[in-house]
């Protein structure tokens, strides 16, 4: 009798291992997906308003930012409109509520720190703003990267951690060290159009390369790895 019992909770417990394994290929394919969508989305927004930037010099077109969780957003329900929704689990919810977070402090942050640059600039001089002044991308590639790792942690995927750390270091430190500024101080003079490339062209590219990084590449590896 008590060897049935055993055998019996063996069995129980073998089934639901297969079931939470099973779930987690499902949730990797679909959140694989969106990463993969994402990263595309992002890398094209970042190109399109560098671009913009290059030939107008206008740093307003950053807020056009707002509208990628939008975009990315239109985009997935039009790409899964004929898929079978993935059926609700544990972690499933756990990787959704974590995208949500992470696009709440996002977006929340990139909103309040340019509302408090354009304050700034207005009340203090050039020199103080300057000193002032609060750079939200840094910290958004950091919650990214932050995010994608935790993400990378809920469905035991090696790739999914390293590119969120990479990303999300990477894209922090770039921007906290000024490595653009630097680099195009050092190749252009300030009179040929160094506003454009210096907030516009490069920065597109640096957002596009870290996106690919942190969200497009790890996408295509859930992808594959969840057939």
């Amino acid at each position: 009798m008590e060897e049935n019992n055993n055998m019996t909770a063996e069995r129980s417990l073998e089934i639901i291992t297969k079931q939470i394994e099973q779930s987690r290929r499902d949730v990797s394919k679909d959140v694989g997906q969106s990463l993969f969508i994402s990263g595309l989305c992002t890398m094209c927004m970042a190109l399109f308003i560098g671009l913009c930037i290059l030939c107008t010099a206008n740093t307003a077109f950053y807020l056009l930012f707002l509208t990628l969780p939008i975009v990315i957003y239109a985009i997935l329900r039009y790409v899964n409109r004929n898929q079978t929704p993935t059926p609700s689990s544990l972690i499933g919810s756990m990787v959704h509520k974590t995208w949500v977070t992470f696009a709440i402090f996002a977006i929340a942050f990139f909103v309040l720190a340019n509302l408090y640059n354009a304050f700034m600039g207005r009340m203090e001089s050039a020199e103080v703003y300057a000193r002032m002044m609060v750079h939200p991308f840094r910290i958004i590639l950091l919650l990214m990267g932050m995010t994608i790792t935790i993400t990378g942690y809920i469905l035991k995927s090696r790739w999914l951690v390293w590119c969120g750390i990479i990303g999300g270091l990477g894209g922090f430190m770039w921007e906290s060290f000024y490595v653009t500024q630097t680099i195009v101080g050092r190749l252009f003079p300030l009179g040929s159009n160094y506003m454009g490339i210096a907030s516009g062209l490069i920065p597109g590219i640096i957002i596009a390369l870290f996106a690919f990084i942190g969200l497009t590449l790890p996408g295509m590896m859930l992808k594959k790895k969840s057939l």
